[in-house]
């Protein structure tokens, strides 16, 4: 039952973004400490292709969405949709943690 409200409000959150498909509106991030920079090489690396900036682009836009670190990492762990599903061995849960540090840190310079 958990799980599938989980998924229910992951689904809601995802379709309840921005249209925005144009360039992002803020200058870049500046990586504040190793862990934030850690968290955009790995965005870089797993996530940019689908979520330029974090912006829509293939996939929903990512910097508007007020999801919780956990739901970010389920979301990453099984995917959803169009989204790959990362095992731990793809992105070690270290990484995934910086990767989420990185999306709130984004959140908040948008």
């Amino acid at each position: 039952m958990k799980l599938r409200l989980c998924i229910l409000f992951v689904a809601f959150a995802v379709g309840c973004g921005s249209p925005r498909r144009d360039e992002p509106s803020t200058p870049p991030l500046q990586a504040s400490s190793e862990s934030i920079q850690t968290g955009q090489r790995v965005f870089a690396a797993y996530c940019y292709e689908c979520h330029p900036g974090g912006a829509a682009g293939l996939a929903p836009a990512i910097n508007n969405k007020p999801l919780p670190g956990f739901l970010i990492k389920f979301q990453v762990r099984h995917g959803l949709g169009a989204m790959p599903a990362f095992s731990k061995q793809e992105l070690p849960p270290e990484e995934l943690d910086d990767l989420v540090r990185y999306l709130k840190e984004l959140r908040h310079h948008r």
